[in-house]
């Protein structure tokens, strides 16, 4: 069995890989609403874990020809937390810019988009709790064809989809900007 160490990794492009912390899922015996919270919020670290250590200007360094960033990736994944638990499932709010429209801003630091998403993650998790079951169908649907909003479960095993997706996204630009590696 390996030693779970952590070192961080703030080498400039091309130093010698490091290593990011190397956390496991959550394991547990709990309700379903637990456990579900519980691999999302894993996910979520996962990502923040991703530019940590880094400055402003590798993060939102493109690491992809699509031009995909770390700091791209930490403000989709903020607005998606607030348009799928805030403004779609529980009816709050204004809808937030969808990705044509979210550019990251030139002066949004990595501190900056860290503690927006950390806040938009409590206000989703706020939200999640706070509904009576996970059957209840939202107050809408991001999607326009959709006849009704989607019941809790759904949008909480698309955020661990969407947010699992772009953790892997994370994991791949990281690495390409210094080498670090891990969960």
């Amino acid at each position: 069995m390996t030693e779970n160490t952590a070192t961080q990794s703030t080498a400039p492009l091309g130093a010698a890989p490091g290593k990011l912390s190397d956390s496991r899922p959550p394991t547990m015996n709990a309700d379903e609403r637990t456990t579900l919270l519980a691999f999302l919020d894993y996910l979520r670290e996962a990502v923040i874990a991703k530019v940590d250590g880094l400055g402003d200007e590798d993060a939102r360094r493109p690491g992809v020809a699509s031009g995909t960033s770390l700091l791209w990736l930490v403000r989709h994944l903020t607005v998606v937390e607030h348009n799928w638990f805030e403004w779609a499932y529980g009816g709050l709010g204004e809808q937030g810019p969808v990705d044509s429209e979210a550019a990251v801003p030139a002066d949004l630091t990595v501190a900056a988009a860290v503690a927006a998403y950390r806040d938009a993650i409590a206000r989703a998790n706020a939200v999640a709790q706070a509904a009576p079951d996970l059957d209840r169908p939202g107050a809408r649907s991001l999607r326009p064809d959709a006849a009704e909003g989607p019941s809790l479960r759904w949008v909480l095993v698309h955020m661990i989809e969407e947010t699992g997706r772009h953790a892997g996204h994370a994991d791949i630009i990281r690495e390409q900007l210094d080498g670090a590696v891990g969960r």
